[in-house]
């Protein structure tokens, strides 16, 4: 797979900004919640640059394979929190507004695990994860880890 253009070299400045705010929202929460969130996110918008990335920086961090093998299907799993749940029931909501008006119900367990604060912090990431995974599909991006990680 051939990238379409890189962001990076066509708009240098604005991209510099976005990955600054990625990374500042994703320092906000507590790293292995935010990795869950971001493996979610890319599960459903089938972007395999992102599940590649993710999937490798939740491991460096301490996450189990079977937590990871799971996150497709985290209702039926016995293995995360319930404040992983709430924030990953709150993930496939807002991901797949398009599909109907599920974050009503969504939103009742966020608020039931998450200060006020901590829903926008997490809000926001979910929107940060959707971005990259907007870019990476719609210019075919494709970052080995160690790269990202020498660039970041």
């Amino acid at each position: 797979m051939t990238a379409k253009l890189d962001p990076f070299a066509a708009a240098p400045a604005v991209m510099k900004s976005w990955f600054a705010a990625s990374a500042a929202i994703a320092a906000s929460l507590e790293p292995a919640l935010v990795e869950l969130v971001k493996i979610r996110a890319s599960q459903i918008n089938q972007c395999a640059n992102c599940l590649n990335l993710h999937t490798v920086e939740a491991r460096a961090q301490g996450e189990s394979e079977q937590r990871i093998y799971l996150l497709s299907a985290w209702r039926e799993a016995p293995c995360y929190t319930p404040r992983e749940r709430a924030a990953l029931g709150w993930t496939e909501a807002l991901t797949r507004l398009s599909e109907g008006h599920t974050h009503h119900e969504a939103y009742d367990a966020l608020a039931a695990e998450f200060s006020e604060e901590e829903q926008v912090k997490l809000t926001l990431m979910i929107n940060v994860i959707t971005g990259w995974n907007r870019l990476a599909v719609g210019f075919d991006m494709w970052i080995e880890p160690a790269a990202a990680k020498a660039a970041a």
